[in-house]
């Protein structure tokens, strides 16, 4: 099956301009306090890890 490239564009710019008005700016808050706090458990959880492999292999 060959994309059709205009009707992939056009279904894609439609769904991101519907989506847009329904964005409220709590919801843009609430996704940077997610993420962030996410990256600190997620880089935590790594150094964890890391530190316990070392202790492991020794």
């Amino acid at each position: 099956m060959i994309a059709n490239n205009p009707t992939l564009v056009g279904t894609a710019g439609g769904t991101f301009l519907s989506i847009v008005p329904n964005i409220q700016s709590e919801d843009i808050t609430r996704t940077i306090i997610l993420v962030s706090v996410g990256a600190i458990v997620s880089f935590t959880i790594s150094l964890l890890l890391k530190s316990l492999n070392k202790k492991r292999k020794k």
